[in-house]
């Protein structure tokens, strides 16, 4: 009796310590949305949501806002335009459950003068292997 007690507490001790399967699926997506940002493939970007995605992101408005992929192609295609050398550069990810966390620093050069870098964390949540939700926060009166 005392082997199967002390099994089963090893066991639930184990399980607890354990990243669930799907953290690590999620995170590998989420890294790999990112890779397509900071190679400017927007259209391989986007099928990494699913169809439609719901956003939450200041440049949008104050609430979320359901984005088809050809939208989030077109967003990311003009801020290209406006930022030849955007980039994305990861400073954290934590996952918990259908949900990642990401911080990361954007930065960019608009011509020869203006560059920005911004701090941004984004909350992705994740259902079928896709994003169905991002929620992203930055300060624009501070970038």
């Amino acid at each position: 009796m005392r082997r199967i007690l002390f099994a089963v507490l090893a066991a639930m001790l184990l399980g607890r310590c354990t990243r669930p399967a799907g953290d690590e699926g999620n995170v590998a997506i989420a890294r790999k949305m990112f890779e397509a940002f900071n190679a400017h493939q927007w259209e391989a970007m986007a099928g990494y949501y699913s169809e439609p995605a719901s956003f939450l992101d200041p440049s949008l408005g104050k609430a979320y806002v359901d984005q088809h992929r050809a939208d989030v192609v077109r967003k990311y295609a003009e801020m290209q335009r406006m930022f030849p050398d955007i980039q994305d550069q990861i400073t954290g990810i934590y996952p918990s459950g259908d949900r990642v966390v990401v911080e990361f620093t954007s930065t960019g050069t608009m011509g020869d003068s203006v560059s920005f870098s911004l701090p941004i964390v984004t909350v992705l949540t994740f259902q079928d292997g896709h994003i169905v939700k991002d929620a992203t926060y930055y300060d624009l009166e501070n970038p």
